[in-house]
């Protein structure tokens, strides 16, 4: 069978994974902080002299779009917007020690007395590990990530540190997206603490995502998969033919 198909079948996979990125994006439209995935499609050619007249193509997601959102207000003490390019660190899912980063910002304490954002990933402090926060202890966060939590059973008391919210920069670092759609360091590392980082308390970022463009890239997508289907069986009907004049012979 001609390679023809094989060529075109490479791209209808990589349109295909285009699909799946872009309705992503389009479902987490309104998940505050989240950035939309960056998608590729790069030629994968076997240079061996011979013409390179059809050339296999590998599409993945290759990154994130880090640019800001809007933020919008909440009135919600715990909600924090970081300003700037600035990163919240997370203890990685499962607890194994590593750290991704996220702008989600909205954050709650747990049953356990951890503090975590919407998706429950643990807040980690500048010491490295998870901010927990006494029960029953009214919680307040300052300008530059500090966690303040006032004694229930001492009025007028000030409210005194428990932690301060590991924020760091990704600026001249490589920050990747995951398969786990969490940004991260490759090969494991960490994010220094970034010291001059800050929060707007009482407000989110929103996410990046622009509706009606993911929309118009959902129809371009769609479009790219029935145009390399139509090749592939264009390619049959060409192969078909020349079946069928070599059984004249």
């Amino acid at each position: 069978m001609d390679r023809m198909i094989y060529t075109a079948l490479t791209g209808a996979n990589a349109a295909m994974n285009r699909q799946r990125m872009v309705a992503n994006n389009l479902a987490n439209a309104s998940t505050p902080g989240f950035r939309q995935e960056v998608f590729a499609v790069k030629p994968s050619v076997l240079r061996d002299g011979s013409l390179e007249a059809r050339a296999p193509a590998r599409g993945n997601v290759r990154g994130a779009d880090l640019a800001p959102a809007r933020v919008a207000p909440t009135g919600n003490p715990l909600d924090i917007a970081v300003q700037g390019d600035g990163l919240i660190a997370f203890q990685t899912p499962g607890g194994n020690g590593g750290e991704v980063y996220s702008r989600r910002g909205d954050l709650r304490i747990s049953a356990t007395g951890l503090l975590e954002n919407g998706e429950g990933l643990a807040v980690l402090g500048i010491g490295g590990g998870p901010i927990t926060v006494p029960q029953g202890f009214p919680v307040s966060i300052s300008g530059d990530g500090t966690v303040l939590a006032a004694d229930p059973d001492a009025p007028g008391a000030q409210p005194q540190q428990v932690g301060r919210i590991k924020l760091v920069s990704p600026e001249g670092s490589t920050v990747i997206k995951g398969t786990d759609t969490f940004l991260k360091v490759p090969g494991g590392g960490v994010l220094p603490a970034d010291p001059t980082a800050l929060v707007t308390t009482g407000s989110l970022e929103q996410s990046n995502v622009e509706t009606a463009e993911t929309l118009v890239a959902m129809i371009e997508a769609q479009r790219s998969f029935e145009q390399r289907f139509k090749v592939m069986s264009t390619a049959t009907e060409i192969d078909e033919a020349g079946a069928r004049l070599m059984s004249l012979r």
